[in-house]
């Protein structure tokens, strides 16, 4: 039988199935369903082809499937019986037979596509283990160099793969320049134009913090202390509600630090963002009046089904407690998860002076 000979290859197919795991018979199957394209884009062949590669010595062989006739009629897809049964003697009008053809010049098209094939799987292979190491990354953090830094995106260089930034993730603070190294939280990773793997980071999501947090204070990588939620105004306020089961952890006092040094370090990748941390209550009214700190409050009432409290403070508490521009109160609410209604002394005295009247009248 005549074939197109190449041991060269399949020494190189074994040695990158032992480099890059990339299984032989699978490469050896792209390159065969190529070849069969190969062929018809080249010699505009009307025939149906099959393309046979020995696995062991990588001969090619080209056949050429033609249906039994009595006569045939079209060469290209037909062939006699009487031929046919020279190839098989057991072979039937209406059965298929594969008939081996050696096109002139195939074996440089061979080798060219089996080259292309072989540098095609190797960037997939390369992408599909990035993107799978990255995969592993969500919900972690990064650092990268700013290659590319405007008001639509910022792109981070991660080492093997790119980062992207979106306006929704950029802290507004902040200004990014190129060459500048930064963190972010890795939200999600996924495939790009022509299937490149990019991971979407992000200095805005409350996570980004929660991850600070845990790789500064050991007694949160280590389970200690717990933390139970985290809200977020990017750039300018963070709070963060901490707990731990144990009775001798002051969770609070651990994740601040011994003159505020543990919590400083946050603050300072934070580019200065405030970070409240306020202790977790299973108990909503103690959890909800320690959740609008730094304001004191005098009396929490809340309404369990519609996890709706009403918060008295006193006259000089109310603008702190509320917040400029709503912050204090909006950043509490979202960290208990409930709605928060404040209302200073004097105003409530009010509502009740004048629900009092209306029952007298």
């Amino acid at each position: 039988m005549k074939a197109i000979d190449n041991k060269e290859l399949i020494l190189a197919l074994e040695e990158l199935e032992k480099e890059k795991g990339i299984k032989k018979n699978e490469l050896l199957e792209s390159i065969r369903t190529a070849l069969i394209t190969a062929y018809k884009r080249n010699f505009d062949a009307l025939e149906n082809v099959d393309v046979k590669m020995d696995e062991q010595t990588g001969a090619t062989y080209v056949y050429a499937i033609k249906e039994v006739m009595e006569k045939a009629n079209d060469d290209a897809l037909e062939i006699s019986l009487e031929e046919a049964r020279k190839i098989n003697k057991d072979l039937q009008i209406g059965d298929s037979v594969e008939v081996e053809i050696v096109p002139r010049d195939f074996g440089r098209i061979a080798a060219q596509t089996a080259k292309q094939v072989i540098i095609q799987k190797l960037r997939e292979t390369e992408r599909n283990m990035i993107f799978n190491e990255y995969s592993e990354r969500k919900g972690e953090i990064v650092s990268g160099i700013i290659q590319k830094a405007d008001k639509h995106i910022v792109v981070m260089d991660l080492g093997k793969l790119e980062g992207i930034m979106l306006p929704k993730d950029q802290i507004p603070t902040e200004k990014y320049k190129v060459n500048d190294k930064i963190k972010g939280y890795v939200v999600d990773v996924e495939r790009g134009e022509k299937g490149v793997p990019q991971a979407i980071v992000s200095r805005t999501h409350p996570d980004f913090v929660r991850k600070l947090l845990e790789f500064e204070i050991p007694e949160i990588y280590e389970g200690l202390i717990e933390i139970k939620s985290v809200s977020r105004d990017p750039g300018l306020r963070s709070k963060v509600a901490v707990y731990s089961p144990n009775e001798n952890i002051d969770p609070v006092g651990s994740c601040v630090g011994q003159k505020g040094i543990r919590i400083q370090n946050v603050i300072n990748e934070l580019h200065g963002e405030k970070i409240d941390v306020i202790e977790w209550n299973q108990d909503p009214s103690i959890f909800i009046a320690s959740a609008l700190l730094p304001a004191q409050i005098m009396a929490v009432d809340i309404k369990e089904e519609e996890k709706f409290a009403q918060v008295i403070v006193p006259d000089d508490q109310l603008s702190l407690a509320i917040g400029k521009s709503g912050q204090n109160a909006r950043l509490a609410a979202k960290l208990t998860n409930w709605k928060i209604d404040i209302k200073s002394e004097s105003q409530f005295r009010e509502i009740l002076a004048k629900k009092a009247e209306e029952i007298n009248e």
